[in-house]
C-alpha cells in the first residue's frame, strides 16, 4: 500500500520520535537497573509474562483440568441467572418488617411548680440535660435547673408502627432519683427532643431526633390512691408528643426468593390490589427497593389497623386475575364456612378485592356469629355497608370481637356507620358506649365536632346523649377529656370536699343547690366562684379557679370514694385489644340449627390464658418481624 508523501513523513518522523524517547529512557534508567545478562533477562521476563497469563486464564477456586473450570463457572452464573418460581400467596416469600414498636427517650425539664420541684443533682441526666440546653442557646441554664419551680425528669414514648410526621403521641413522664421534686401536678414540660438509644460497641448511639414533647403533666396520683410518693413524681402527658419522623413498613424476601424479577412481580401483585390516586396518576404502595425487600405506603382505609394491612397484603395471590380466580374463589369458600378455617379464608378474600364481595355477603346469612363477624370485618375494610349491621350486632353481643369491629367501623367514610357507632353509645355496657365515642372522635376535627365536645384549657368536656345508665368517664391515653354519658346529676356535697393544691369545695347556704370553688396557694391571690352543683357546672368552675385536668379527676375520684357522686365513675374503660374467644364444640359448624344458638352462647374470658381461639389470630394473620 502507498501512502501519501505528507502522512508518510508524519509517520516516519512520529516513529523516530518515539524511537529517541524510548534510546533516552533506557539510557536514564540504565544506571538504576540490576545489570542482567541479555540471556537470563529474556528467560525472567519470558518466565513470568507466561505465569500471568495462566494465572489469569484459570479461574480461581477451580479445578486446573481443561474446561472444568469454565464449566463449572458457567453452571454457577446460570443458577444466580435463574428466576425463583414465584409462590402462590405473597407470606411464602416474604418476612414483614417495620411492625417493632420504637421506644424514644429523652431528659427534659418540667416548669411552673408551684414550689414543689428543686435543684437537679449531679447526674448523667443533667449533664446531658445541660448539653441539650446549650445546644439551643438558653442563658445560664444552671441557674434555671436550681430553682424550686422546675424539676429535671425523664422523657419516654413509643413510635407505633406505620406513624407519620406529626402524628401524635402519649408520653411518659417521670423524676429520677437525682431530681429533687415532690410533687410534678400542675407543672409543665417544656419542648423535650426524644432519640432512640442503643448500645452499640461498648458506647451508647443516639438516633436523630424521632419526636419532640411538651405540655400538663398528668401525675399518677390524680387517679391511682396511696402514699407511694413516686405516684406524685410519675405521670403522663395525653397526646404531648409530635412525631418527627415517618415510619417505613416493608416486606424482606426470602433467600430462596430473593432476586431483581421476584421482587419487581411482588410489588406489581401488591400494587394490582392497593393503590393511590396522585392527583390523576395511579401509584401503587408497594415499591421494589432491592432484589431482597419492598416498600410499603400505609393505605388510607388501613390507617388504624397497620397489622391488618401487612396481614392482607400477604394473603395477597401472586397471579394476577384469570380463569383460575373462580376455582380460587370457590375453594375460599367453602373455608370460609368453616370456623377454623374461616378467618385466613377472609384475609385472603380481602385481599381479593371486590371479586370476593358477594362470597363474603353471602356468608353474612351464616347462623354462626363467629362467621358473621369475620365475614363483615373484611367488607367493612372493603368499604362495603352490607358490614354495618352485622359489626354492630357482634360489638354488642360479643365482648372478644368488640375492640377488632369497632376499629373496622372507625375507618368506614359512611354516615350509616356514624349511626351505628351512636346507637351503640346507648348500650349497658360501659366500654362499648366509650369505645364506639372513640371510635368517633378518632376521625379528627369532623369526630369531634360530631360529638360535640367544648375545650376547657387543656381537656375536653362531653355531654352525650345516652338511654343507658348515666356514667363518668375519664381519659387516661390518647386524649385528656371527660365523657358524661346521660344525666350524671350533680356533687351532693354535706359540708367541703377538701381536693389537691389548695382546692376546696362546699355547699353555698344560701343558695340551694350551688357549690362555692376556692383554692388557695402560696404567693398567688385566692381564687372563688360558685357554681350550680351539676358536673358539667363544677367541671368547668374548677377550671375557672385554675384547676387543670388532674385537678378535675381528683376531685371526681374523692367525690365518689366519699359518696359524693352516685352515677358510675370509670377510667379509661375501652375494649381490651386482645380477648379470647371459646367455640362451643356443638357449634363448630356454619350450618348449625338457630333453634340451638341461645344454648351455645359464646363464652367471653377476658382474663383467661387458654382458649380454643384468640381474637387478635381472628383478625390479624401471623405473621413475622425482622425489625
Amino acid at each position: 500500500m502507498t501512502l501519501p508523501r505528507a502522512v508518510a513523513a508524519s509517520y516516519v518522523s512520529n516513529s523516530s520520535e518515539r524511537f529517541s524517547f524510548k534510546a533516552e529512557s533506557q539510557k536514564r534508567m540504565r544506571g538504576r537497573m540490576p545489570k542482567f545478562s541479555q540471556s537470563r533477562m529474556t528467560v525472567t521476563k519470558l518466565a513470568w509474562c507466561t505465569a500471568f497469563h495462566f494465572l489469569l486464564a484459570a479461574p480461581v477456586g477451580c479445578n486446573l483440568l481443561p474446561g472444568k473450570g469454565e464449566t463449572d463457572s458457567k453452571t454457577k452464573l446460570q443458577e444466580l441467572m435463574k428466576v425463583p418460581e414465584l409462590p402462590d400467596l405473597i407470606r411464602e416469600a416474604t418476612m414483614i418488617q417495620g411492625l417493632q414498636p420504637i421506644q424514644v427517650i429523652g431528659v427534659g425539664v418540667v416548669n411552673g411548680l408551684p414550689n414543689t420541684g428543686g435543684p437537679a443533682n449531679p447526674s448523667q441526666f443533667r449533664d446531658e440535660l445541660l448539653e441539650e440546653m446549650k445546644r439551643r442557646d438558653i442563658k445560664d441554664p444552671n441557674h434555671f435547673l436550681e430553682l424550686n419551680n422546675t424539676a429535671l425528669v425523664r422523657i419516654q414514648a413509643t413510635i407505633p408502627p406505620g406513624a407519620r410526621r406529626n402524628d401524635p403521641v402519649d408520653l411518659i413522664v417521670r423524676a429520677p432519683n437525682e431530681s429533687v421534686v415532690s410533687d410534678l401536678n400542675d407543672g409543665w414540660l417544656l419542648d423535650t427532643r426524644l432519640r432512640q438509644q442503643r448500645y452499640l460497641q461498648n458506647k451508647i448511639r443516639k438516633s436523630e431526633v424521632m419526636a419532640i414533647g411538651t405540655g400538663p403533666v398528668l401525675t399518677r396520683g390524680s387517679y391511682t390512691p396511696g402514699e407511694d410518693g413516686t405516684l406524685k413524681t410519675e405521670g403522663t402527658i395525653l397526646s404531648g408528643g409530635r412525631i418527627q419522623i415517618t415510619r417505613k413498613l416493608g416486606l424482606v424476601l426470602l433467600p430462596e426468593f430473593q432476586h431483581a424479577k421476584t421482587s419487581s412481580a411482588l410489588a406489581a401483585a401488591i400494587n394490582r390490589r392497593f393503590f393511590f390516586f396522585d392527583g390523576t396518576t395511579r401509584r401503587g404502595i408497594a415499591k421494589a427497593k432491592e432484589d431482597d425487600f419492598l416498600e410499603m405506603e400505609t393505605h388510607p382505609r388501613y390507617r388504624s389497623n397497620i397489622p391488618r394491612m401487612m396481614a392482607v397484603i400477604q394473603a395477597i395471590s401472586t397471579a394476577p386475575e384469570s380463569t383460575a380466580t373462580q376455582t380460587r374463589l370457590a375453594e375460599l369458600a367453602d373455608k370460609l364456612s368453616d370456623p377454623a378455617t374461616a378467618a385466613d379464608a377472609a384475609l385472603q378474600l380481602e385481599a381479593m378485592g371486590e371479586s370476593a364481595v358477594p362470597i363474603l355477603v353471602d356468608a353474612l346469612s351464616s347462623t354462626n356469629p363467629e362467621l358473621r363477624f369475620y365475614a363483615a370485618e373484611s367488607l367493612a375494610y372493603l368499604d362495603r355497608t352490607e358490614a354495618i349491621d352485622a359489626l354492630e350486632t357482634a360489638i354488642r353481643d360479643t365482648a372478644a370481637f368488640r375492640h377488632p369491629s369497632l376499629l373496622a367501623l372507625q375507618g368506614m367514610n359512611h354516615q350509616l356507620a356514624i349511626d351505628a357507632l351512636k346507637r351503640l353509645m346507648n348500650e349497658v355496657s360501659i366500654e362499648t358506649r366509650y369505645g364506639s365515642f372513640c371510635a368517633i372522635r378518632r376521625q379528627g376535627v369532623e369526630g369531634k365536632s360530631l360529638l360535640g365536645g367544648r375545650a376547657l384549657e387543656s381537656f375536653y368536656l362531653y355531654q352525650i346523649p345516652s338511654t343507658a345508665e348515666p356514667a363518668v368517664v375519664i381519659s387516661l391515653r390518647e386524649s385528656p377529656e371527660v365523657v358524661l354519658f346521660g344525666d350524671t346529676g350533680g356533687l351532693n356535697i354535706p359540708q367541703f370536699l377538701r381536693g389537691p393544691n389548695g382546692l376546696i369545695l362546699k355547699p353555698d347556704l344560701e343558695q340551694p343547690g350551688k357549690l362555692k370553688i376556692s383554692r388557695f396557694q402560696v404567693n398567688t391571690d385566692d381564687k372563688r366562684v360558685t357554681v350550680s352543683n351539676s358536673l358539667p357546672s363544677v367541671i368547668s368552675g374548677i377550671v375557672s379557679v385554675g384547676g387543670g385536668y388532674g385537678d378535675v379527676i381528683s376531685i371526681l375520684r374523692l367525690a365518689k370514694a366519699k359518696g359524693y357522686l352516685s352515677k358510675q365513675l370509670a377510667v379509661d374503660p375501652l375494649p381490651a385489644a386482645i380477648r379470647v374467644y371459646h367455640r362451643d364444640e356443638e357449634t363448630e359448624s356454619g350450618n348449625s340449627d338457630p333453634s340451638n344458638e341461645n344454648s351455645n352462647t359464646q363464652k367471653e374470658d377476658e382474663s383467661s390464658e387458654t382458649s380454643n381461639m384468640s381474637v387478635s389470630e381472628s383478625s390479624v394473620s401471623e405473621f413475622s418481624d425482622t425489625e
